[in-house]
């Protein structure tokens, strides 16, 4: 598996060959260093952990986090996540050229918040008559039976925070790779808002 963190910037779109307007997301995806090696003799699995956004002020970094990196002997970085993957060394850098045009791949992120919703929002409920005074317009409606359970079921669609969880798309397309700015062109639905951080895995 190959794998990469990175921040979506933003949409715009592409021509191609045809003339057609493609849709895509920007991603920024690395560089990154590789701060930690996991081995099945120490961790019982192999993995590496890759850091991403270097921060550039040491004293945002707590003492932990600092003897973290120093071991890795490298800056300190604001995201880091592990991926299965082997034959890499601390301090070796991932960039965006392990990827290229016409790749499939798995993005995970946080999904943009939408705080506290009500059912149609958040279930897609279709809500009742909008007219003629029936004051039943976005409610959620019976939830529940009387005598049994005398309760109200498990799983039942209510209203409730929105939004704000990890989110894992499969399949994304990569459009187009720039190794010279770090960018990734990717067409489909890249989870969480402009800046957000993102994983970025390819299946070899």
């Amino acid at each position: 598996m190959t794998g990469i963190l990175g921040r979506k910037i933003g949409m715009t779109q592409i021509f191609d060959e045809d003339g057609r307007a493609i849709p895509v997301t920007v991603v920024e995806a690395g560089p990154c260093k590789v701060v930690q090696v996991k081995t099945n003799e120490t961790d019982g699995y192999e993995a590496v952990q890759l850091g991403f956004d270097e921060v550039r002020k040491q004293k945002k970094v707590n003492k932990p986090m600092a003897g973290h990196f120093k071991k890795a002997g490298t800056s300190p970085f604001r995201f880091l996540r592990e991926f299965r993957m082997s034959g890499l060394n601390p301090g070796d850098e991932v960039t965006v050229e392990s990827f290229k045009k016409g790749d499939r791949i798995t993005v995970s992120g946080i999904s943009k918040g939408k705080g506290f919703q009500g059912v149609m929002k958040r279930h897609g409920y279709g809500g009742g008559p909008g007219s003629h005074g029936s004051m039943f317009n976005r409610a959620p409606g019976s939830i529940g039976a009387s005598a049994f359970p005398s309760r109200v079921w498990k799983n039942k669609g209510m209203p409730g925070r929105t939004g704000g969880r990890r989110v894992t798309v499969k399949n994304l397309m990569v459009v187009d790779v720039r190794p010279e700015q770090n960018l990734i062109l990717l067409r489909g639905a890249v989870p969480g808002h402009d800046g957000a951080y993102i994983e970025l895995r390819k299946d070899d």
